[in-house]
């Protein structure tokens, strides 16, 4: 009974953050528009990052992930992805019919290893309240610990594919002309994220020197 409230509480909490809007969210949406199963693909890159993350935190990685110089790198290297996607994202839009025709299979998987990667947030999270939750886990036994990872993944899973289908359903409905709006406000997005991210390793660049 108490794994079951814990797990209860880990989706409560999975959900939460995932649900946020991010850079995640924006690319979900603008690859799910060309590409039903985006979100599945995205999640399954994210996982990648995120099962490996998991177990390191808890032999003490979390102590690397609070150190000012790598939290500087990834902000830095985050946001300059970003602005990147955002820049590639409008360029697309001139040739919509074209990338609407095509489906890209590696590239959303690839787009979920490097924003997880690349997101100093995503990382300060699990350094703070994924490690409480880890560790919790991990005292309940290696199988508790086990079913926390899955469910902690499969609550990503299941809210970006459902965010990539309403996204694929919603460009078939709309048309191309509603896209490129979609698309302008999602690289607008990726724009705000990636010089947050970049304003934020600055600032802690500048205190340092």
């Amino acid at each position: 009974m108490e794994l079951l409230f814990f797990l209860v509480g880990v989706v409560g909490i999975s959900l939460s953050g995932v649900m946020a809007p991010g850079p995640v969210t924006a690319t979900t949406i603008v690859m799910g528009s060309r590409n039903r199963w985006a979100g599945e693909l995205i999640a399954v890159g994210h996982g990648i990052v995120e099962f490996p993350l998991m177990v390191l935190i808890v032999v003490g990685m979390n102590r690397i992930l609070e150190s000012p110089t790598v939290r500087i790198v990834i902000g830095l290297g985050g946001g300059v992805f970003l602005l990147i996607m955002a820049v590639q994202i409008l360029k697309s839009i001139r040739s919509l019919p074209e990338q609407q025709a095509r489906t890209l299979k590696g590239a959303p998987v690839m787009a979920g290893i490097v924003l997880t990667a690349g997101n100093p947030y995503f990382l300060v999270w699990w350094a703070t309240i994924g490690l409480g939750l880890a560790t919790r886990a991990g005292e309940l036994g290696i199988w508790a610990f086990a079913l926390f990872a899955v469910v902690h993944w499969l609550c990503d899973f299941a809210w970006l594919g459902a965010l990539s289908w309403a996204s694929f359903k919603g460009s078939a409905l709309l048309g191309r002309r509603s896209l490129r709006v979609v698309l302008i406000i999602c690289a607008g997005a990726l724009v705000v994220f990636g010089a947050i991210f970049m304003y934020g390793a600055g600032g802690m660049l500048i205190k340092r020197l």
